[in-house]
């Protein structure tokens, strides 16, 4: 939720996504059955491989069996981050999770562990619960007459609930275990595929420059266990020994090709830089930031504080882009100026003085592309705000258009699965990243470190 938070405090333009539109469903041609659409509005589109999707359905259909659960379907998402859930009747695997899954009992563990919550229908208790708890806050303080009583009780209660939240993912585990032995995969897969979500969640602190020291450590906050209590927790159940099937060669021939990027219709991030193959867009952030693509735009990040966001809609601006700024930022920018980018009509205006948004030095982008329109928020703080944000404006003037050229040229990163040839750090110097190779490589591979990666007589490794 870090992202999340950050995007809250920088979006600040009202623009919309960086994708022209929702992406759109998968046709049969492919193999690959379409999302409902309201379903594909929560979760993105479906990844558009037969052979994925028959394997994915063929393990869920065998878990819902030993679950008696029926009706339900199931999907690889487009997603490259390590996710599963179930909504409506549906359970959704991203691709993220499979490139970090060995095989395919850690693929049935995760598909068991969200049939566990829907046999132990601990979303409607959730919601339940989370009623109780706004109902006795809104009694307690028309008793009492007083809202602070209420606010009490409400911040009570949501503690309580997230204490709850994280019981039910030890319940969720535990049912889900029972109907991985019961289909014929090995048991102890559970604990396996939770090592594997710690090392994937331990990479995604590193790359957001989190520390990296503590992450078996929730606070009361947490909605979730921390993997190492929900490793205890499987310790003392027999069938979390259970001899069964891995199916290892079979599930790593299946992904090997499958995409590790966004979508292309979200882009790619490349380093510091971010081109939009179907967008026809690019720009890059300055030396050291960390950019991250999500379906709603994206977020660069630097060390001292700066942020940068970027989004596009297809909004038809008329009139010039310095009238639209005065007339449609609220509260309105000062010191707006009419600009060129990239040869393209584009304005700049700073935030109002006296508006409290904790972000330091603030300025407004705004750049016509084709018949729409994409802007940057940028942000610095600290000492050297003044100089940071000069240094976002100059990132913000390297926005541009790809030539037709240059946009099929641009292909997503594909994961293969090779024999291992040379070291660990060998290996991770051929990834096509700029940051943590040896650190991405690892997590790819569930090792922890060098020594265990030698010991691997083939590996996951990440190609152009």
């Amino acid at each position: 939720m870090f992202f999340r938070r950050i995007l809250g405090l920088v979006v600040l333009l009202a623009v919309g996504a960086c994708t022209p539109g929702s992406n759109p469903p998968q046709t049969a041609a492919t193999g690959t059955p379409a999302l409902p659409r309201e379903i594909e509005r929560e979760v993105g589109s479906a990844y558009a491989s037969e052979p994925l999707q028959a394997l994915v359905d063929r393990v869920g259909r065998k878990l819902a069996g030993q679950a008696g659960i029926g009706g339900f379907r199931f999907y690889v998402i487009d997603q490259p981050l390590a996710n599963a859930h179930a909504l409506s009747g549906h359970v959704f695997i991203t691709r993220g999770l499979l490139a970090v899954l060995d095989d395919e009992a850690e693929l049935a563990a995760a598909i068991g562990h969200e049939l566990g919550h829907v046999s132990q229908r601990h979303a409607s208790e959730r919601a339940r619960a989370r009623r109780q708890v706004m109902e006795a806050a809104v009694e307690a303080a028309l008793s009492s007459g007083s809202v602070t009583v209420g606010r009490s009780v409400a911040r009570t209660g949501l503690l309580a609930l997230r204490r709850y939240s994280r019981e039910q993912e030890l319940e969720a585990d535990r049912v889900g275990l029972g109907y991985l032995v019961r289909a014929g995969y090995r048991g102890d897969a559970m604990a396996s595929l939770i090592e594997k979500l710690r090392r994937q969640s331990q990479l995604e602190d590193q790359l957001l420059g989190q520390s990296e020291d503590q992450p078996d450590q929730r606070s009361a906050l947490a909605t979730h266990p921390a993997p190492g209590e929900r490793l205890a927790a499987l310790h003392d159940i027999a069938a979390a020994r259970a001899p069964g099937e891995s199916n290892r060669a079979a599930y790593l021939a299946a992904i090997d090709g499958m995409s590790v990027d966004e979508p292309p219709e979200e882009g790619f991030v490349r380093g510091t830089s971010f081109l939009h193959p179907t967008m026809r867009l690019a720009f890059t952030a300055p030396v050291g930031f960390k950019l991250f693509n999500d379906r709603e735009g994206v977020l660069a990040m630097g060390r001292d504080r700066s942020l940068m966001y970027f989004s596009c809609n297809s909004e038809r601006a008329t009139g010039p882009l310095d009238d639209w700024m005065r007339d449609r930022l609220k509260p309105t920018p000062t010191d707006i100026q009419a600009i060129e980018i990239g040869g393209a009509e584009a304005a700049i205006g700073a935030r109002p003085r006296g508006s409290d948004t904790g972000l330091g030095q603030v300025r407004f982008v705004a750049v016509r592309h084709g018949d729409g329109l994409c802007a940057f928020t940028l942000s610095s703080d600290g000492p050297n705000r003044d100089r940071g944000i000069e240094t976002l404006i100059a990132a913000a003037r390297s926005f541009r258009t790809l030539s037709v050229a240059e946009a099929a040229a641009l292909r997503p990163y594909r994961l293969r699965i090779a024999p291992r040839s040379g070291t660990a750090a060998e290996a991770a110097a051929r990834v096509p990243y700029d940051d943590l190779r040896l650190q991405r490589l690892l997590a790819l591979n569930g090792v922890d470190d060098a020594a265990s990666f030698a010991r691997l007589s083939e590996i996951k490794t990440v190609e152009p």
